[in-house]
């Protein structure tokens, strides 16, 4: 395509969960329903959304710490080829601003490195620091972000054999107060029960994999408007992870596998409840890149409606994140599949197309 080419997308343009459009056009890599005076013409046709969103995603980051920038474009690259065109990197070691000059890779909005408490989490990929230092970090970590600051709320006290809250309650209460006098949202990683009250009620933003979510801390979730990105995709190795650390950590291994085990019934209160849930696969350490559209359809096996989950992934999120979708004057970053995904969304994990700033990538 040349930068006269004008793209076409015809069919049905899901700018809404209700606002459907017969099409689109594309000029100068910018969304317009005015039919352009002149131009060459390229057409797509199918089911289009605005890029989808991962929102707990971790582009520089492998199971053993940061890579390599050409291992780092190949995750952009899957990221992008499944439809994710809006990732929120939430923690990585690398620093990826160099993403930001590529029109071909999906754009991040970054949390900055994570923030563990010492020897609380996988080497080599946090800060761990101890509580008197936590204040101080949530700043440096929010200004070197995309107004985000990710904690690690809980992990495996080996003197406990089981997961435990990291954070004393005066010490999350500071620091985010901190981040948000800085401009910046909080997001914690958080599997089990313990750390979810202290956090909420110190102000977060939001809660990573919340498998811990009870029906004590739902309705306190659901009343301060805390969002939650369950990356059920991740959730599932946890009876693999249980079974490793058996012998080493058995109250570990029976605590994650009853987590496991109600996964879905979680995220379906939580829904229920009227908590806000977005799609994030966790990509980026243990876990394969451009996972979203599998992310989807276990938002719905937990029950959430195929629109909303869709919309978790797309609309919603997109809103949250502070991003346009398929608004008029918008870049033109949109998905294009061959049948309706609020049919079967099973369609998301292989669009016919994808546009990127307005170009044809795949």
């Amino acid at each position: 395509m040349s930068d006269r080419t004008v793209l076409h997308v015809k069919g049905r343009v899901l700018v809404g969960p209700e606002d459907v459009r017969d099409e689109l056009w594309v000029v100068g890599g910018r969304v317009t329903y005015t039919r352009p005076a002149a131009g060459d013409v390229v057409t797509l046709r199918g089911w289009a959304l605005p890029g989808l969103v991962d929102a707990h995603c971790h582009v520089g980051l492998d199971a053993h710490g940061p890579v390599a920038p050409d291992v780092a474009e190949k995750q952009a690259l899957t990221d992008r080829d499944a439809g994710a065109l809006l990732l929120r990197d939430a923690g990585s070691p690398s620093d990826t601003r160099w993403i930001d000059d590529r029109e071909d890779l999906p754009k991040i909005i970054r949390a900055g490195r994570h923030i563990a408490r010492t020897r609380r989490y996988i080497r080599n990929y946090a800060h761990e620091i101890e509580p008197d230092d936590l204040v101080a970090y949530v700043a440096r970590e929010a200004r070197r972000g995309d107004g985000w600051v990710k904690l690690v709320g809980d992990w495996i006290d080996r003197d406990a054999g089981d997961l435990t809250a990291c954070w004393p309650r005066g010490a999350v209460e500071a620091a985010i107060a901190e981040a948000h006098r800085l401009g910046a949202r909080v997001t914690a990683h958080c599997f089990a029960e313990d750390s979810l009250r202290d956090l909420v009620e110190a102000g977060i933003d939001c809660v990573e994999h919340a498998t811990g979510l009870t029906e004590d801390t739902i309705p306190l979730f659901a009343e301060r408007g805390v969002a939650i990105v369950p990356t059920l995709v991740n959730i599932a190795t946890f009876p693999g992870l249980a079974a490793g650390g058996e012998k080493k950590f058995p109250r570990w291994s029976a605590h994650m596998r009853r987590l496991h085990a109600r996964r879905y019934d979680t995220v379906r209160a939580a829904y229920d409840a009227g908590i806000p849930v977005y799609t994030g696969t966790d990509a980026g350490g243990s876990l394969a890149h451009g996972l979203v559209g599998s992310e989807v359809l276990e938002l719905t096996k937990a029950g959430i409606p195929a629109v909303d989950a869709i919309s978790a992934g797309a609309w919603a999120a997109r809103d949250w994140l502070g991003r346009p979708g398929l608004v008029e004057g918008a870049p033109a970053d949109l998905v294009v599949y061959e049948e309706d995904p609020r049919a079967d969304v099973r369609v998301l994990v292989a669009p016919s197309a994808v546009v990127l700033n307005g170009r044809v990538v795949l």
